[in-house]
């Protein structure tokens, strides 16, 4: 006898817990009526061994035994990493940088911006 297990694929929306996330499954149907596609998002608590899971990654998860009081799923795969964006300290606006950048978009513009007034 072979046991079917249920899977479904979601995005990881939380990682803060440990060995565990938290993944949003959408799923798409027509109303009876109006025939307009609604969109379902559903949360599930996943059981992840190794936290290699981040926020953005596309997992398959798979059915499994009670874990804890609310987890039933656990990771069986990721299907595609998150992208990863690195910043450089060099490349972080100073505040001194940001306010110069403020006064010259308030010059391009010209007037006083709080009352809409251009002279």
């Amino acid at each position: 006898m072979t046991i079917i297990l249920k899977s479904k694929v979601g995005r990881v929306s939380s990682n803060k817990m440990d060995k565990t996330l938290v993944v949003l499954v959408e799923s798409h149907r027509n109303h009876p009526l109006y025939k307009k596609t609604i969109k379902k998002v559903k949360r599930y608590k996943v059981h992840d061994e190794k936290n290699e899971c981040q926020i953005g990654d596309t997992v398959k998860i798979v059915e499994t035994r009670p874990l804890s009081k609310e987890k039933r799923w656990r990771v069986e795969e990721i299907i595609n990493k998150a992208a990863k964006i690195e910043v450089k300290p060099e490349e972080i606006a100073t505040p001194e940088v940001l306010n110069e950048a403020k006064k010259t978009a308030v010059d391009v513009v010209g007037g006083d911006r709080r009352c809409g007034y251009r002279s």
